[in-house]
Parts: structure tokens; sequence; C-alpha cells
């Protein structure tokens, strides 16, 4: 039995529920929006935007959201022509802010970033992305977006969530970019929230743009546009967080692990509440950890 994931577009979706309404069948499972039941195969749309299909015929029913059977790229994920990737860094570590990164890659660049080794941050040591970073700043066109821990937590009080944080910084990369005159035929985020939610929350902020827009999971190893955004974004995010431990004289880590909890418990005991609301994330579980570490 074959079993197929894969993230379309919303559109793509429903274009899917609308073609095969009259096999729609209940489920018991709350993160499952539509589930069919087809000859030979079943469909499970999640409320994440993920889609699996499993079967005997999964393959040809795959087809109608883009997928090729012969395991080439099918256009969705094609990046030679001029493209913009976005991603951010810091939404998972105490200390530190969000860094958001849009940056706009043509077919001409490639030769030049696969020399220079360009991938996901993530498999890239900071020494190695601190290098990097300048080289890219000075050749690649794009807008970066720092949103420091006291602004964040001001944010977040005002009515935000993290999700909605990152929607609007993304968007806002996205618009500054476009504002510099750039054409790109597809633009991606590295996907942290379904297509709909996105939408969802896109609707409370003040500048919009009518390219179209794709959520790719793991698009940082798809797309160089988005490994470009991804070292850009780590780069500062590390330059935040450093400038952040001189400011306050702790070397602040990145994570939300129990080092953060040690480092945090100094800085409240030095600097106050105060100290954490300028260098960390207050609503992460961390902050009610630390307190308790500095009462005992």
């Amino acid at each position: 039995m074959d079993s197929i994931s894969l993230t379309p577009s919303e559109t793509t979706i429903q274009d899917f529920v609308k073609k095969y309404k009259d096999q729609l069948s209940p489920s018991n499972n709350q993160y499952i929006r539509y589930f069919f039941r087809l000859q030979q195969a079943t469909v499970s749309i999640y409320t994440s935007g993920k889609v699996l299909i499993q079967g005997g015929r999964a393959q040809e029913v795959a087809k109608s959201f883009g997928y090729q059977a012969s395991g080439q790229k099918d256009r969705d994920s094609r990046q030679d022509l001029p493209l913009i990737g976005t991603d951010e860094v810091g939404n998972g570590s105490y200390f530190g802010g969000i860094a958001v990164v849009a940056s706009f890659v043509t077919p001409d660049q490639h030769e030049f970033l696969k020399k220079l080794g360009v991938g996901d941050s993530k498999t890239l040591t900071d020494s190695k992305i601190r290098q990097l970073a300048p080289l890219l700043k000075e050749k690649i066109q794009h807008q970066a977006l720092l949103l420091s821990p006291k602004k964040y937590n001001e944010v977040i009080d005002s009515g935000y969530n993290a999700v909605s944080v990152k929607v609007a910084l993304h968007n806002q990369a996205i618009y500054l970019l476009l504002k510099q005159g750039v054409t790109p035929q597809k633009i991606v985020i590295d996907a942290f929230t379904s297509l709909k939610n996105y939408q969802n929350y896109l609707q409370n902020e003040r500048n919009h743009f009518a390219n179209p827009i794709s959520l790719e999971e793991k698009a940082e190893g798809k797309y160089l546009a988005v490994a470009v955004s991804s070292i850009l974004a780590r780069d500062l995010f590390l330059e935040n967080l450093e400038q952040l431990s001189q400011e306050f004289g702790y070397p602040l880590p990145s994570g939300a692990g129990s080092k953060s909890d040690q480092v945090g418990k100094k800085v409240l005991a030095a600097c106050g509440m105060n100290g954490l609301q300028q260098t960390a994330k207050l609503h992460f579980k961390n902050t009610e950890k630390i307190k308790q570490l500095l009462e005992r």
C-alpha cells in the first residue's frame, strides 16, 4: 500500500473537495478537516494543510494535488525562476528576538550560492553562518526584520499570538522587498502554519500585496531563496543575542532548555522583571520556572 504526504495550496485542496464531495466520510480524528474514501484509496486532509493519501491508487489520486509519480519535481517545486523565499529564526528561543528575512533570488545566482555551500541554516554551524552572511548581504537583494524581545512582549500583550506575530513579520518583509522593485514569479514561505490560518491572520494586517504565496514545509531544503533567508535570519538573531548579552552582562543562550532557566534566574535576580522583559519572550513557560528557581 502506497502512502503519499503532500502540502498543496488551499485552492488545490478546495478543488479536490468540490470534485469528490460525494465521497466525503466522517472521521473521529479532530485534526482531520476532510476524509475521503475513494476506490482503492483514502484521502485525509488535516487542519495543518497536510494531505495524506493511502492505498493502491494513492499515486493516481495524488496527481490531483500536483504529485508526479515519476519522481520529477512538479511545477510548484521549481526554482528556475525569479523567486522570493522567507524564513524566520528565534521563535523557539526564550532569549532574543525573532528575525525574519525575505530574499529575492534569480536563476543566474544559483551557481554562486551553490559554490558558497548555501543550505538550511539548521545544517550549518553558527561560525559558518557568520562567514556566509556578509557575502549574501552584499550579493542578494533582501529585506530583514528583527522584532526585539521588548517589542515582542508588547505585541503579545496587545493581542497577537506566536503565530500571528510571524504572519505579520513575513508579510511585512515580503511587502517591503516588493516595494524595492523586485519581480518574483513565485513567493515561498517556510511553512509554520496552514495557508488558511495564515490568510485569516493576514486580514488584520495593514499592508497587502497582490502576488500569490505558497507555504511549504522544509522549503529551505527545496529553494535557494529560502535557504538564503534562513542563513541571514539566523545571523541577525545571533547578532541580537550577542548585543543583549553584552548589554546585560550575561551570555544569553539560544533555545529554551534548562540552561536558559539558569541564566534567566541570574538576569531576574540582577535586573528584575524589566531585565527579562528586554531579553526574553515572557509568555514562554521558562518565565514561571525562573521565578520558582529564584524563590528557592
